[in-house]
């Protein structure tokens, strides 16, 4: 083979291999992996619990009657077992309720009088209560006596001592809880009831004032434009004029002549006769 015919058909090879290079270059298509994004599971909306005034005072009569009274340990511990029984379900739905509940809390917790001198972290103690605090140490419990007395009952799982009580869950020898669990703190969460707007009432000059005086400016403006000038009839004056009724007099009728007066008036007129004859 000669050397030109021979670098002639190289050539020829090498261009056929870069066009079938380039065409692969620009027809060929890698496609990256597809990553697959994880969505945030939606946070779910807490719970809640309404309060009033009422209630707030409830739950600092709990918390007064059912402590020593000597810290805020003790209040914090007494109003976490009534926030566990509020959203346990196995009790009354508002906080006043529980409070009051028969045999359950202190004689008189609703109506005996505080002396809240005498406990000057009560008042911090129970807004803590209401905007979420819990006592650390307390849990799940919804039970308490005074600390010192001993029962026999084998599920009562002790957790803290505060205040003068001793707090404890009921559970079974599996460690489980005998009672509806109660909401976790963060799950859920207290607010103010919206008070009742009392209806507008009407003001005490609104009652002696008359009706509202028409507004003569929005009338005529209401009313259509005439550029022409009209005469507008005058009424004229009428004269009326009135008759007395007239008036009935009695008449007065003739008494009845006597005889003997008759007969004198007889005569009487027939002597006048003979005096013009």
């Amino acid at each position: 083979m000669p050397m030109k015919s021979f670098r002639g058909s190289l050539w020829a090879t090498v261009l056929i291999m870069s066009a079938a290079m380039l065409s692969g270059c620009n027809t060929t298509k890698i496609e990256a992996p597809a990553v697959e994004t994880k969505k945030a599971a939606p946070t779910p909306a807490k719970q809640v619990y309404h309060y009033t005034s009422r209630d707030r005072e409830c739950l600092k009569r709990a918390m007064y009657f059912e402590s020593k009274r000597t810290s805020r340990n003790g209040f914090m511990a007494v109003g976490t077992v009534v926030m566990n029984r509020l959203t346990s379900g196995a009790y009354p739905d508002t906080i006043c309720d529980v409070v009051a509940q028969k045999n359950q809390f202190a004689p008189g917790v609703m109506t005996r009088i505080m002396d809240e001198a005498t406990a000057p972290d009560l008042e911090g103690a129970s807004e803590a209560i209401l905007k979420g605090e819990r006592h650390p140490d307390v849990k799940d419990a919804m039970f308490f006596h005074t600390n010192g007395l001993k029962f026999p009952y084998k599920n009562m799982s002790y957790v803290a001592v505060a205040g003068g009580n001793a707090f404890y869950e009921k559970r079974g020898r599996d460690g489980e809880l005998q009672t509806p669990e109660p909401l976790p703190a963060g799950s859920y969460m207290l607010a103010m009831a919206q008070q009742e707007t009392s209806a507008p009432q009407l003001a005490l000059n609104d009652l002696t004032k008359g009706p509202a005086a028409p507004q003569v400016g929005a009338q005529e403006d209401a009313l259509p434009q005439n550029t022409a000038t009209q005469a507008v009839p005058v009424p004229q004056a009428m004269e009326v004029s009135f008759e007395p009724a007239p008036m009935l007099v009695p008449v007065p009728q003739p008494k009845p002549i006597a005889g003997s007066q008759q007969a004198a008036l007889v005569r009487q007129l027939m002597a006048q006769r003979s005096l013009y004859r």
